[in-house]
C-alpha cells in the first residue's frame, strides 16, 4: 500500500526580537498555554515544558471536521505534539494522533534574519488510509497553518508584553 504525505513550511516572524527571547518563549509553559487559550475547538490539554522537551498533549473537538474525516476520527480527536529542542535554535517535531493512522514530523528553526527573528517550521504529514489519506493530510495541512498563524499572533503579543 503506498502511503501519501503533504509538506507544509510556514515562517512565523517576530520583529524586533532576538533568537534568545523566541527560544526562551518557546520554552514558557505560560506561552504554550496562551496559545492552546487561543486555539478553537479545544476540549481540554496539558502541557509540559522538562528542559529542551515540551508535550501539548490535547483533545478538540470534531464537530468542524467534514463528515467523510469525522468517520476516522469520530466526535473527539487527541494530538500529542512533542518538540526535542537540541539547541535552542532548532528543533524536532513529532506530532501523534494515538490510535489513527496519521503522523506528523518535521522541524523548527529560529534564526535572527536583521529586522527580528524568524521560526520556520517544516512539517510533513503522513495518513496511511487508503483513498482519504491524501484529502485527510490536506485537512490536516490547512489546520496546522491555522494553528502556526494563531501562535504567530500569540507570540507577537507574548513578545511586547514579556521582552
Amino acid at each position: 500500500m503506498m502511503t501519501a504525505m503533504k509538506r507544509i513550511s510556514h515562517d512565523l516572524t517576530y520583529p524586533g526580537a532576538t533568537a534568545d527571547q523566541v527560544s526562551a518563549m518557546l520554552m514558557t509553559p505560560a506561552f504554550r498555554e496562551a496559545v492552546c487559550d487561543a486555539q478553537r475547538d479545544m476540549v481540554r490539554r496539558t502541557v509540559t515544558v522538562d528542559g529542551t522537551a515540551v508535550t501539548v498533549d490535547q483533545t478538540q473537538s470534531g464537530d468542524r471536521i467534514p463528515g467523510f474525516a469525522r468517520t476516522f476520527v469520530g466526535d473527539e480527536i487527541r494530538i500529542v505534539q512533542q518538540e526535542s529542542w537540541g539547541s535552542p535554535t532548532r528543533g524536532d517535531i513529532d506530532v501523534s494522533i494515538p490510535g489513527k493512522p496519521g503522523q506528523i514530523s518535521g522541524t523548527a528553526t529560529v534564526e535572527e534574519d536583521g529586522s527580528g527573528v524568524v521560526e520556520r517550521v517544516v512539517l510533513e504529514i503522513t495518513v496511511g488510509i487508503p483513498l482519504v489519506g491524501g484529502k485527510i493530510e490536506g485537512l490536516v495541512g490547512d489546520k496546522l497553518l491555522k494553528s502556526l498563524r494563531t501562535e504567530n499572533e500569540v507570540g507577537r503579543r507574548w513578545l511586547e508584553e514579556h521582552a
